[in-house]
């Protein structure tokens, strides 16, 4: 089965929100074994959205429509399908009734543009919506099944779990699903992965083998149809087990996780305690861990120390290494040490990382742009000191800098 998903939102095609929608109806439809070979955004316009329909139908068997099926004169979803096909709206009266009963529990008025939402197509099969007010749509014409969404995440994302999907996978005549695995890299760039791998890349058939890359990590998509999971695992751990053998030494999950993820997982399972000295970072570095569920468990916290003075300060680095004719300076090896040796005591915990160096866009202390030092003491062993020389703009500097610190402690532990 091909799908195509249309996006209806003018706000959409402005930029004022995100489609993630799309990308959500994208990843679960590749759990159910459909195949989406289109995204299409369209705007709150009759005969755009009408033409947008026509194009989906000579490309897709499935199409699903998110968006543009609320109470105002510019949701015209229902509209354009109804008029597209031939067919009448009527009213869904269940809907209609749970409408008027919200309002009149609130004890708001209800206005008669409310009654759209309760509206429907002709022999549909309407989607309960239980987050909400507009009742959703499926139907088939034509050897073509259409489904329509509302916009907002938190209608359309339950809508399509309990009703949508059920719908069409009672449409699908026993398609065997995808299953996918993540392998999660760090340390190492898209380009030279690709390079180590070229051959599987090239070779790929079934399973297939897909890079992926943001900022600090990078991944490998394995995926492959199958009847069953033990089928697929059949397929996916040869092809795993081959890319383990060639770059083992940088991957640091088989699933779609962070590298802080990985860490607070470690550290939980230790029971270990961590904490941080930032400079150039900014607070980014823990920011990041702090970030993932449960790493109150294992990070202590973190000093921001930006200043020479609060280095001086609050971590004891004294003023003749970082100052002065010879001085080795804020950024240098010497501050990193002491840096993260300092935390380590004052924290009382088992790692310590600390970051200093040049984000940019000018130089400091005579030293270049994208000049780094991370620093990691251990409790259980000598502190780790690693020179960096990142690229990019100032943002993307910090940004590196904090994941390059995840990654050498994740090598650590």
């Amino acid at each position: 089965m091909k799908a195509e998903i249309i996006a209806v939102g003018t706000e959409l095609l402005l930029g004022q929100i995100l489609n993630t929608n799309a990308q959500f109806l994208a990843q679960s439809c590749a759990d159910l074994g459909v195949s989406v070979y289109f995204q299409t955004v369209v705007g709150d316009n009759m005969s755009r959205l009408t033409e947008a329909l026509q194009t989906a139908k000579s490309r897709a068997d499935l199409i699903i429509c998110t968006g543009g099926l609320g109470p105002t004169q510019d949701d015209l979803t229902k509209d354009a399908l109804a008029a597209f096909l031939g067919r009448q709206i009527i009213m869904h009266q269940p809907s209609m009734d749970a409408i008027e009963s919200m309002f009149s529990t609130r004890g708001i008025h209800m206005v008669e543009s409310n009654r759209r939402q309760a509206l429907m197509l002709e022999d549909s099969d309407p989607l309960i919506n239980d987050a909400g007010l507009a009742v959703g749509i499926a139907l088939t014409q034509d050897q073509t099944h259409y489904v329509l969404l509302p916009g907002p995440p938190k209608e359309m994302k339950p809508m399509f779990e309990r009703y949508a999907a059920p719908w069409i996978s009672a449409k699908m005549n026993h398609v065997h699903p995808l299953y996918s695995r993540m392998l999660k890299f760090a340390g190492i760039g898209e380009s030279s992965l690709e390079h180590e791998l070229l051959d599987l890349i090239e070779a790929q058939t079934d399973p297939s083998i897909a890079p992926y890359a943001k900022e600090g990590e990078v991944a490998i998509r394995l995926t492959t149809r199958a009847a069953s999971v033990e089928e697929a695992n059949l397929k996916l751990d040869p092809v795993e087990l081959e890319i383990r053998s060639r770059l083992g030494q940088f991957v640091y999950a088989s699933e779609d996780v962070t590298l802080e993820q990985e860490i607070v997982r470690i550290l939980s399972a230790r029971k270990q305690l961590l904490a941080a000295a930032e400079s150039c970072t900014g607070g980014l570095f823990s920011n990041m861990l702090t970030s993932v569920p449960g790493s109150s468990a294992v990070y202590r916290g973190g000093i921001i120390c930006y200043s020479n003075m609060l280095k001086h300060k609050l971590l004891n680095v004294p003023m003749n290494v970082l100052e002065g004719p010879g001085a080795p300076g804020a950024i240098s090896g010497e501050t990193a040490k002491l840096l993260a040796e300092q935390m380590l005591v004052q924290a009382d915990s088992d790692y310590a990382v600390a970051i200093t160096g040049v984000a940019g866009p000018d130089s400091s202390e005579g030293k270049p742009v994208g000049l780094v030092y991370v620093g990691i003491a251990r409790k259980q062993g000598e502190t780790v000191v690693e020179q960096l020389q990142l690229t990019g703009n100032r943002d993307s500097i910090k940004w590196r800098a904090a994941k390059s610190a995840l990654y050498k402690l994740w090598k650590l532990l």
